[in-house]
Order: structure tokens, then sequence, then C-alpha cells
């Protein structure tokens, strides 16, 4: 058995032994754990890092983890899924939306999950487990499909990368002397904001509108820049890589009433109190965004 896979093994013994005690088990406790299944199985010492920082990661995010079980297998209620599927499933979406892809591929999480799957499961587990996890795949934008074609044709157009441009915006409203934001949430766990593609010869205020329009059924006007960023994104329809660059607005609306637009990977939308936007799960790239809209907007209120 090679190395990193016996390692994710011995990680899900301890998993599906914390699972059995009810969630009772310290962390303490589970890195004792690890430690004598580590033995037991034979595992490398030098994976023990690795072994520990997966187990970690798999137990601090698993509220958020068994969230994305739901949503993309909503036929299959969370108890009704076999404790050692569950786990299968905890560990590969750990790794498939937590871990760094430099070093775990998502198509490496993927493929690890089915094989612990079929070592461990019943004989329908594989395909349960690759089903489950190749949906939130999907909706991740199969990052990694074509990474071989991509460097093939960065090559060929001189390491130049297509630019995608991109706007979204921070959408507040004021009810009743108190300020509001509007926020989506995706099927992943984050709160983040209204936000897509710029359509040919759109301008960017008129892309802002568009977005918020469609995802939450707001008339917005755009007050200002809130600021950039760039990130690289795979290109499904051209099997490459793309460069994204998003441009973010703070804008105003009437407060009323949002309408989700379930489609995207988007499963609500709600208003927030600026006070209470602080403890929301954003993406790293969104929340210097989001800060700065709450800033500009906490002088306006002084004002």
């Amino acid at each position: 058995m090679a190395n990193r896979h016996l390692a994710r093994s011995v990680v899900l013994q301890v998993l599906f032994e914390r699972d059995a005690a009810g969630e009772k088990m310290t962390t303490a406790e589970g890195e004792a754990r690890l430690t004598d299944y580590a033995k037991e199985f034979g595992a490398r010492e030098s994976d023990m890092p690795f072994m520990t920082q997966l187990l970690l990661m798999a137990v601090a995010k698993q509220k958020e983890i068994d969230d994305v079980i739901v949503k993309a297998a909503p036929e299959w209620p969370l108890e009704r899924i076999s404790s050692i599927d569950r786990n299968i499933l905890r560990l590969g979406l750990a790794e498939l939306l937590y871990a760094d892809r430099t070093q775990v591929p998502a198509k490496v999480a993927i493929n690890e999950a089915i094989e612990l799957a079929k070592t461990f499961g019943s004989a329908s587990s594989g395909r349960f487990v690759n089903g489950v996890l190749g949906a939130v795949y999907v909706e991740l934008g199969e990052p990694g499909k074509s990474e071989g074609v991509a460097r093939k044709k960065d090559a060929k157009n001189g390491g130049k990368m297509p630019v995608e441009e991109l706007v979204g915006a921070i959408v507040y409203a004021r009810e009743k002397g108190e300020v509001y934001l509007a926020l989506v949430h995706d099927i992943f766990g984050h709160w983040t904001l209204s936000k897509g593609r710029l359509q040919e010869d759109e301008s960017q205020e008129d892309g802002v509108k568009r977005k918020a329009k469609e995802e939450m059924g707001l008339e917005v006007s755009v007050d200002e820049m809130l600021g950039e960023n760039e990130y690289i994104a795979n290109d499904s329809e051209s099997g490459g890589k793309k460069r994204r660059h998003a441009t973010y607005y703070l804008a105003h609306s009437d407060f009323k009433d949002l309408i989700l637009k379930r489609t995207g990977g988007l499963d609500d939308a709600q208003w927030f109190p600026l006070a209470a936007v602080g403890d929301l799960n954003f993406y790293d790239d969104i929340l210097p965004v989001v800060t700065r809209a709450i800033n500009l907007l906490a002088q306006k209120v002084r004002k």
C-alpha cells in the first residue's frame, strides 16, 4: 500500500472511532489514537505531520463538510449514510475543499477516497463516494481537469493566459436606522457576494446591476469601487487555464425580500445587520473586500 494511501487509512480509523463515540473524542485523544493506529498499520513516522494535519482539518471543518454532503446527496440523510462511507466522505472532502492543491490535487483527493471506500466499505461504497465527490468537483469547476492540456496551450501562446473580467458588489440597504448587507451563500459553506462574468461591451456598472438582479432580485445603484483581485481558473470550454480579474463595488438598494437564483452553486441569500457580518464564514480573497465595505459603511453611519 502506498505510503500516503496508508496514512489516509490511519486517519480514517480515527474518524470512524470518533464517530462511533458520538464525536466526544477530544483532540488529544484523537491524536493519541492516531499514534496507536499508525503503529498498528505500520505507517511511516515521517507521515505523522501529514496525518495529524489531515485529522485536525477534517474534525475542524466537519460542520461545513457535513453541510456539503447533505446538499450533494439530498436523497441520503446524513444519519442514513453508513458510518464508514460518511467518514470517507468527510476525509475526501476535507482534502478536496481545504487542502493545498499544489500538494493534493483535486483528482488525487477523489481517487484516494474512492480507493478507501473500495477497501473498507461495502460493494456499493466506491460508486456512492465517487458520485458525491464528483458532484462537488463539478460545482468547484473541475479544478485540474486539463492541466496537461493547459500547459501545452499556454506554451503555444507564449505562456500567456486569456483574461476573463468579473464584476461583483457588496450590496447594502438601510432599514429603520440600521445598515444591512445582502449576501449569497454557496454549497461549500461560505457567504460571498453577488459576482459574475462581465459580458461583451457591458460596462462594469451595468454588469454589477445585472448580477444583483439575476442572483438576488435587487435593483441596485453603484456607489464606488472596493478593490480588485486576480486568480487562475480552469477553462471548461477551452480545456486550458485562464486568469480571472475581478473588480468589486459597493452598491445600494432598497431593503426588500431577496429572490435567490438557485444555480451556480448558490443555496441561500440573506440580509445581515452590519454588526453581524464579521462572524460569517468568507473566502480568504473576499474577506478584504467585505472588510473595506464594512469600514466605509461604518463611516457613512457616523456622518
